[in-house]
């Protein structure tokens, strides 16, 4: 079959599936040249609405004006109504709170006169609506005495006062200014009066404020709003409650609740303890933010054994936790509420605090510090420092006489806080298997929890909760600097004069980082505002600022404007009303009260510079001219740092003399736990002076830097505690983002924990698997035992595994290993609160009445800074008063031993003449002494010699005030105590012979050398040893400033390091010349022998010390027991001898059988001193007769020998020298 198809078509369009191979030609529709029609959002949309809504009502404002003055009323007759502002007061829900039982009882009485005629249901309603109403009553009370009163609703009774009315007038003023403004514009463009308008609206949406809710034309809250106003305040105690104890604590994406843990909990019956407070303080508590947290709280401590609270400062966490464990019973049962604190002051302060908040005496609220306290047995609250905690402790392992410990100020991070932490996870699970339950309660003031939440080391078997209290914090406005400067004491003078002259009161706090700095700023801050006259204090009451607005407010009140025809009104742009002043360039808006500053000086003709806080002005005066002869508001100027004496600390709590603003200048001691009142503006420097460690060398330096973010922003917070207030940061914020750490660095990380090994030691704790918050890194713990073994406070554990099998070696393990153990002389220099090396002087003085000045001279040499360099108040001969003291130091160093001596004896003879001249203020200050530090050495003095007269009772030590000054010999040995205690610390003075190139001569020129640094170190400008320039001496610490400074020297001679340190010194065998001899003073055979000292094998001289072990040492021994140096009785025999000198000849063949029999017998019982010797005589008395018979050639005399025999006497043996 054969099929025909007609296809005329090309290739491609036999297939209807083949795409063509040219693009099919189209009509394009697109106009090009059309516009494009923008579409409006909605957010633009209401915008023109609003618009066009304004221009409406301007339109239409003068016809509304008219007709209501139509229909005004009566001036005459409005004056006869009542106000609004009285008859709706508080609101209906406050009003009835307030004046409740008032209107109910009155109310109650006409129902139950009407119910008389009724059944007798009515009666039973009405007494139970009364008992609800009642109820009701207590539950709104409770719930309302928190809460701060709103300054927007009118209070009962109180009509509208001048301020407010005052206040009202500026608005309208305000509001006027705008309208003008906006009626000139209305002659531009139509786009130009679009923008206006526009920036209009967003201007006055962005200056409603977000927290005031929305009111009516009246001013009152519409009733829509009142009913959710009253919908939200039930609502406040269960959603509080549902809230936090639910609360999550999110650090490191984890989840913390409160919720009971899984082990069944014995039910804790319910205990009040009845506190009468005060009325007044009653009030003062409610308003704290942890009141409204108690019931929660206390669940969450009743239900588990640690707690974690935060919270930041102002919340009152310090203060009333110890209360709510109080009046929860915590001490009923005669045990008592630990709180330590990082701080003395703290710790005193707040024990003061809380007493009077409970109306109890300080018998019953106590503190115990350092140096003093006054804790009883009636003690019920102790606020401690936490090295009190740790001595207790050591004496009470589970803390019997506690029920709860608090740690507070955990943020801060304390070394002794660290180690408390610690030892209570291990205390709180012995004694919660006694069944009496210790709690722990951690607070702290920043969120940085993880180390004790999330340390599974620490809490194994449960994760404490962490419940979170909002402080009572008012807002603060951070301002930043464009630029950051390197002068910042400068830029904080600059800054405080600003504000002083140019901002409302308030007072001020300003932020440096070291004493010195303090003190400089005090003095130019005083010289620049100083104190007036009686005559001038009226007129300089009141500031500048506040002069300006009284005169504006008082033109506007009686419609005064004298310059509205001649001067141009200045243009009003609402964003000048955010700011309480021009800005630092960065920072956020400020409270729009304080804004009045730039409108009004702008009204007066203020010189815009006279306003400007920016960084700018880098004039010399910095800002400082005084305006014409006008008297200004001088300044109540106070430094506080932790070197200033108590009575000075306690006046920046006071309030300043009238007329004058308050301004402290402080070091970061004012950070935490101390709010300063009035504090309004806090002007941060951002700097701290840390004391950095090394943790190899040990030497530690002052180091300024910039501070940890957290602490940055708690010292904004200090702005805050009282008032809305503001703080200047004297550096950018690309500075606190880039350069400044989010947390501090904790203590234990950063400084010597030699004390801290010892203590453990001394209490049985491991060190390298102790459970720390932040362990310590490994090199410190490893130099410290180091240093301790050094010392002698430690000692080599023998390796038990030295006589076992060989094994093969495993792979070396990075696991570090401990394998020392506590001395006995460890156990002595534990005992006492100190340095280990001043533990180690104290331990070993008791040997020649030495004790009174080792207890001077270690309590000196603990409390810092005794002496002044630097005179504080000397104005004109500030280098003449420096000389006189140095001249007077000089003196007190004497000559010869009390000299060499050095810088310690300038201590001691300090001491004594402060303690024989009453050691009053003014003496101490015109001789160079801190009185301060005077006080803190007579308080350990006294602690000293209390625990001395517990460890040895036989010593019986008194606190002798008219104690003499050491004479030279006693000088002599407290050298040797001085040596003895810092081997570790041994300098050798570079002789110019060492130096070649002259590159080390300029390097080395009056230097010293170091075992452990290759820096060269120097003697300070106050040494009094600077001139003398001993080749060896011993430091006490090292201190890097432009050179490494050695701080408290001592000179030594080289050949008592033999004696106080032979285990770092190398020797060779003994002498064969001089030969070794028996010393009677010290019952030994000495030797003399070539030594070096430490790892750069220092040479020494030709040392005479003990005889080595060895076979020599009986030789020498045997010899001299012949000859009659160890038992003089024997002297005068030792001419019938047989040639004893052939004992020490080894290679003599003569009487080789009488000297193997001789040396046997001292060898078998090891025998080498005239002591042992006399212990083994007193039980076999013819011991060595046989021995020493064979040696005589004379019958008659081994007769007359026998009849003498045992040749000892009763002399005793003395020492002269120190012994280990």
């Amino acid at each position: 079959i054969k099929v025909e198809i007609n296809d005329d078509g090309k290739y491609d369009a036999s297939n209807a599936l083949v795409l063509p191979s040219k693009k099919r030609a189209t009509k394009k529709l697109r106009d090009n040249n059309a516009q494009a029609v923008k579409l409006l959002s909605k957010k633009k949309r209401k915008k023109l609405e609003k618009i066009v809504e304004q221009k409406e009502k301007k339109a239409n404002r003068a016809s509304l004006l008219e007709a209501l003055q139509e229909v005004k009323a009566d001036p005459h007759d409005l004056a006869r109504l009542t106000q609004l502002q009285a008859t709706q007061t508080l609101g209906r829900r406050k009003f009835m709170a307030a004046e409740y039982t008032v209107v109910n009882n009155n109310t109650m009485e006409s129902v139950a006169r009407e119910g008389d005629d009724d059944d007798g249901p009515v009666l039973s309603g009405v007494k139970g609506r009364k008992r609800k109403f009642q109820q009701q009553q207590q539950q709104q009370h409770t719930r309302h005495h928190h809460k701060v009163k709103d300054p927007s609703i009118v209070q009962l009774g109180e009509l509208s006062s001048s301020s407010d009315e005052e206040s009202e007038e500026e608005d309208e003023a305000v509001e006027e200014s705008v309208e003008e403004e906006v009626t000139k514009e209305e002659n531009n463009s139509a786009e130009l009066k679009e923008k206006e308008e526009i920036e209009i609206i967003e201007e006055e949406k962005d200056n409603a404020s977000p927290t005031q809710p929305k009111e009516s034309e009246s001013g009152i809250p519409t009733s829509q709003q009142q009913q959710q106003q009253q919908q939200q305040q039930q609502q406040v105690s269960a959603s509080t409650t549902q809230q936090i104890s639910t609360e999550v604590s999110t650090s490191n994406n984890t989840t913390t609740t409160t919720s009971q843990p899984d082990k069944k909990e014995t039910a804790r019956p319910a205990v009040f303890m009845q506190v009468d407070r005060l009325a007044e303080v009653q009030e003062a508590r409610l308003k704290l933010p942890i009141l409204a947290e108690e019931q929660v709280i206390m669940e969450a401590i009743n239900y588990n054994p640690v707690t974690v609270i935060v919270g930041t400062t102002g919340s009152g966490k310090t203060t009333q936790v110890p209360q709510f464990l109080y009046e929860a019973g915590y001490t009923s049962d005669g045990k008592m509420i630990g709180i330590t604190e990082p701080r003395r002051v703290a710790a005193i302060s707040m024990s003061q605090r809380v007493a009077h908040e409970m109306n109890l005496t300080s018998k019953q609220v106590s503190y115990q510090i350092r140096f003093e306290g006054n804790a009883t047995t009636d003690t019920r609250i102790k606020f401690m420092t936490d090295g009190v905690l740790l001595k207790e402790i050591q004496k009470d392992p589970t803390l019997k006489k506690y029920s709860v410990i608090i740690i507070d100020e955990a943020h801060e991070r304390s070394v002794f806080s660290d180690i408390l932490i610690g030892i209570l996870s291990r205390i709180i699970p012995r004694r919660e298997a006694k069944g009496k339950p210790l709690k722990l309660i951690i607070m702290s003031a920043t969120l940085r929890v993880e180390d004790f939440t999330e340390n599974d080391r620490l809490f194994k078997d449960f994760k404490p909760p962490v419940m979170k209290v909002d402080s009572r914090m008012f807002e603060v406005t951070i301002h930043y600097n464009k630029r950051t400067s390197e002068d910042y004491v400068g830029e904080a003078y600059k800054k405080a004069c600003k504000i002083h002259r140019q901002l409302p009161e308030g007072g001020i706090l300003i932020f440096v980082s070291g004493q010195q700095e303090v003190n400089t700023l005090v003095r130019k801050l005083r010289a620049t505002f100083p104190l007036l006259s009686s005559d001038d204090r009226e007129a300089a009451a009141l500031s500048g600022y506040r002069r300006k607005k009284l005169e504006v407010k008082a033109n506007r009140k009686n419609n005064i404007d004298s310059t509205t025809n001649n001067t141009i009104l200045p243009q009003v742009k609402l964003e000048s009303f955010i700011s309480a002043l021009p800005d630092d360039g960065e920072g956020e808006e400020e409270e729009d009260e304080e804004a009045m500053v730039t409108e009004l000086d702008d009204r007066d003709g203020a010189v815009d510079s006279d306003l400007d806080l920016n960084d700018d002005d880098d004039n010399d005066d910095g800002g400082i001219v005084k305006r014409g002869s006008e008297p200004e508001q001088p300044m109540w100027v106070l430094p506080l740092y932790s070197m200033l004496t108590p009575d000075k600390q306690k006046m920046v709590f006071e309030c300043p003399p009238e007329g004058m603003r308050l301004c402290v200048v402080a070091t970061n001691v004012a950070e935490t736990s101390l709010t300063i009142p009035s504090v309004k503006y806090v002007v941060d420097s951002g700097k701290v002076k840390e004391k950095v460690y090394d943790k190899v060398t040990g030497v530690s330096m002052f180091h300024v830097t910039w501070t940890s973010q957290a602490s940055a922003n708690q010292r904004a917070g200090r702005a805050g505690r009282t008032a809305a207030g503001h703080c200047y940061r004297l550096y950018s914020s690309a500075v606190f983002n880039d350069e400044f750490r989010k947390f501090s660095q904790a203590e234990i990380q950063r400084r010597p924990i030699d004390d801290l090994v010892l203590v453990m030691k001394a209490m049985n704790l491991p060190v390298i698997n102790f459970p720390f918050p932040t362990p310590p890194d490994y090199l410190q713990v490893r130099h410290a035992i180091k240093r301790l073994l050094t010392l002698g406070a430690l000692e080599e554990m023998p390796d038990s595994t030295t006589h076992s099998a060989p094994i093969k070696k495993k792979p070396r393990i990075q696991t570090p290993k401990d394998n020392s153990r506590i001395s006995s002389l460890g156990k002595a220099m534990a005992a006492f609160p100190l340095s280990p090396r001043y533990g180690k002087m104290l331990a070993l003085s008791h040997q020649h009445s030495l004790l009174p000045y080792t207890v001077v001279m270690v309590a000196a040499l603990t409390v810092p800074e005794v002496l002044t360099e630097t005179p504080l108040d000397a104005r004109d001969n500030y280098n003449d008063t420096r000389r006189i003291w140095q001249q007077l130091r000089r003196r007190w160093a004497g000559s010869g031993h009390s000299l060499s001596l050095g810088d310690v004896m300038v201590l001691v003879r300090a001491v004594g003449a402060a303690e024989y001249q009453a050691g009053g203020r003014q003496w101490c200050d015109s001789n160079g002494l801190r009185h301060k530090a005077i006080t803190e050495i007579r308080k350990l003095r006294r602690q000293l010699t209390n625990e001395i007269n517990l460890i040895i009772p036989s010593c019986d030590l008194i606190l002798d005030p008219k104690m003499p000054p050491p004479t030279s010999d006693q000088a002599r040995l407290l050298r040797q105590i001085v040596l003895a205690g810092s081997i570790d610390h041994v300098a050798r003075r570079v002789d110019d012979s060492e130096l070649k190139t002259p590159e080390d001569k300029a390097k080395w020129r009056h230097a010293y050398r170091t075992q452990d640094m290759e820096e060269p170190v120097f003697l300070s400008g106050s040494c009094v040893l600077r001139n003398d320039m001993p080749p060896w001496v011993v430091f006490q610490e090292v201190e890097e400033t432009h050179k490494m400074m050695m701080r408290n020297v001592t000179a030594i001679e080289p050949e008592w390091l033999a004696v106080y340190a032979s285990h770092l010194c190398t020797f060779s065998p003994p002498l064969e010349s001089p030969e070794p001899h028996y010393d009677t003073h010290t019952d030994r055979i000495l030797c003399h022998r070539k030594a070096s000292f430490g790892a750069s094998c220092w040479v020494l001289p030709v040392v005479e010390v003990e005889h080595p072990e060895g076979p020599d040492l009986y030789r020498w021994f045997a010899y001299h027991l012949l000859m009659g140096s160890v038992c003089p009785m024997l002297h005068t025999y030792t001419q019938h001898l047989h040639e004893p000198r052939t004992l020490v000849n080894t290679v003599a063949i003569r009487f080789r059988e009488q000297r193997e029999r001789l040396l046997r017998a001292l060898m078998t019982r090891g025998v080498t001193t005239l002591s042992q010797l006399t212990h083994i005589w007193k039980q076999h008395p013819k011991y060595l007769w046989k021995e020493y018979s064979q040696w005589i050639a004379d019958e008659d005399v081994k007769q007359e020998v026998f009849k003498i025999w045992p040749p000892i006497n009763n002399n005793t043996t003395t020492t002269t020298i120190i012994t280990l």
